[in-house]
């Protein structure tokens, strides 16, 4: 029931039973917090967002307190905001001093609200945080000294992932962040998904950083540079250089990436298409010929890793297919490494993704091939933007560019690979066509898109009804598992991305980003689907040359051997 309550003097509508924080931000009154999370019942631990009531003496969280009727408010008094700067003042007392030095300078919400409060000098000390940095994860590092105990990444980890390999421990004073018997990333059930790095409001969580790997290779001569960019990278990084967000800039970026050094660019949209060929033929093959049912999709190196922890009986239901990612590394220092007259092994690979997981995903033993990995070094969108502004590149003053062939053409069905539900609808693109020898009359599959954590639909092909699934967010993932062991669900195939929204909000993209934001990238990848006119994987000329010339055919010996994997039960130390 819609309620007036006096805010500040003036009336606003809210809810009765909703909390004052959401009446607030929708009424375009922003009060402080470091915890609370939206969509997330509040936890009321940082107590930031405290505000003051009219007859009471004490002040109350507004992420928590349920609004009444007559209630008036005082979001901003002397009370409330001395309360707010004592809080900060706290914080600080026993954080460390090394802001120029940190890598969430500039973005660090604890570092804002210092400003916000006029902080500017220490008038409580306390004893400073004395913990080792965990650098022993593939793709993430924690610093627990920067650590505030606000609690997102512990509510992320569990709620949204599933996983819960941080917790608090300990009590009182003594609480803190971290793993199972304090112990590093490496030996817990971390999947290295980076949504815990995405939610940090400081710096303890941040990325394993190669942005110095990628200049010591430019400068090595005697190599030959190449990268690649996943699709979704294109949409992501406009807003940070003034540009509307979700543009795609993928012929400047090309441009960009040139200037800075490296010898080829690639786009791994092409990946995307070569992976719909292997695994749209891959989901025929195991539909006619009677194999393991429902598969599930395996580009996402977050979900690949949850499943052999959490799921290994569901192994044999993975595709085998490697991820674009890595069917663009085996391709470029296989067939473009014999068309360009080069060696593997001077080849230096570098890969740039929205997703900390994909660096953890280039080190697994079985991603390489004679001892040569299929990709060298991998960035997140974040280290990109770093390597951007390092290089002094204006991306609003540069010509756009094409990418380098052959492995330079690619379809929008690729590109959407970006989103939640686009694997499923490039594939389905594919194996439509495969099956019947018609194109569907209308390539956009409405069902499994948008946001939505959890999709359903049902495809005709032929005389098969086949059942599909897109789930993202791991929790999801976790329960739709749980309804096929219980024989609850008759899916067939089943996309799983790790990151809610898919890699357009994945764990290495910009920290901050809005739900609008994605949802222009989301638009943005959409658009170029619309517009474009080579809409499926299997019509792109670039991939059918590279089976006419080098693999001969999907699930071939040659394919098996640069673009299938295996996977295996993985134990969790502690």
């Amino acid at each position: 029931m819609s309620i007036e309550i006096e805010v500040n003097g003036k009336q606003i509508e809210a809810n009765e039973g909703e909390t004052i924080l959401t009446a607030l931000n929708r009424n375009g009154i922003k009060v402080p917090t470091l915890c609370h999370m939206k969509n997330f019942i509040p936890s009321g631990a940082c107590r930031l967002c405290v505000v003051e009531l009219a007859g009471s003496s004490k002040l109350v969280s507004s992420c928590s307190f349920p609004i009444n009727k007559g209630m008036k408010i005082l979001t901003h008094s002397p009370k409330v905001t001395e309360a707010r700067k004592t809080i900060i003042e706290l914080l600080l007392s026993n954080h460390p001093d090394d802001c120029l030095y940190c890598a969430r300078n500039g973005n660090c919400e604890l570092q804002s609200l210092s400003k916000e409060y006029h902080v500017i000098e220490r008038r409580i000390r306390g004893h400073k945080n004395s913990f080792k940095l965990d650098h022993s994860g593939t793709s993430i590092i924690r610093d627990p000294e920067k650590c505030i105990l606000c609690g997102r990444c512990v509510r992320v980890c569990e709620e949204v992932m599933g996983v819960a390999c941080i917790e608090y421990i300990n009590r009182g004073s003594k609480t803190v962040i971290g793993t199972s018997m304090g112990k590093g990333l490496n030996t817990s059930s971390c999947v290295n998904c980076g949504q815990c790095i995405m939610v940090c409001p400081t710096g303890a969580l941040t990325e394993r950083n190669q942005v110095h790997l990628v200049q010591e290779a430019i400068n090595q001569k005697e190599k030959t540079v190449v990268v690649q960019y996943a699709p979704s990278i294109s949409v992501s990084i406009a807003e940070e250089f003034g540009m509307e967000a979700g543009k795609d800039i993928n012929g400047i970026l090309n441009s960009a990436l040139r200037k800075m050094g490296f010898n080829f660019v690639f786009d791994t949209t092409f990946g995307a298409d070569l992976t719909i060929m292997e695994e749209a033929s891959e989901l025929i093959d195991r539909i006619t010929n009677g194999r393991t049912m429902p598969m599930f999709t395996s580009c996402c190196p977050a979900w690949v890793k949850y499943a052999e922890e959490f799921a290994p009986d569901f192994i044999e239901n993975l595709s085998s297919c490697k991820s674009p990612q890595q069917m663009t590394g085996a391709i470029i220092k296989s067939y473009f490494a014999e068309k360009a007259n080069l060696k593997p092994e001077n080849i230096i690979s570098v890969s740039i993704m929205p997703c900390t997981a994909k660096k953890f995903e280039s080190t697994r033993n079985t991603m390489s091939r004679k001892g040569i990995n299929d990709v060298d070094i991998v960035i997140t969108t974040r280290e990109l933007i770093e390597l951007i502004k390092l290089y002094g590149i204006d991306l609003k003053n540069i010509e756009p560019e094409l990418t380098d062939s052959p492995l330079g053409l690619r379809s929008s069905a690729g590109k959407i690979f970006g989103a939640t539900g686009g694997v499923m609808e490039a594939a389905l693109r594919t194996a439509y066509k495969k099956l019947t020898g018609n194109e569907l009359t209308n390539f956009k599959i409405s069902a499994v898109r948008g946001l939505k954590g959890r999709k359903e639909t049902k495809i005709r092909i032929n005389d098969l009804e086949i059942g599909v699934a897109v789930v993202s967010g791991l929790a999801n993932a976790a329960s739709l598992i749980e309804e096929i062991r219980n024989g609850k669900n008759d899916v067939h195939f089943i996309e799983v991305m790790t990151c809610p929204g898919g890699c357009i909000a994945g764990g290495g993209q910009r920290i901050g980003s809005s739900e609008s934001t994605i949802e222009s990238r989301m638009n943005s990848l959409y658009e170029i689907d619309e517009r474009e006119t080579l809409k499926v994987s299997h019509k792109n000329p670039e991939i059918i040359e590279l089976y006419e010339n080098f693999l001969i055919k999907p699930l071939g010996h040659k394919s098996h051997e640069l673009l299938h994997t295996s996977y295996q039960k993985r134990d969790v130390l502690l």
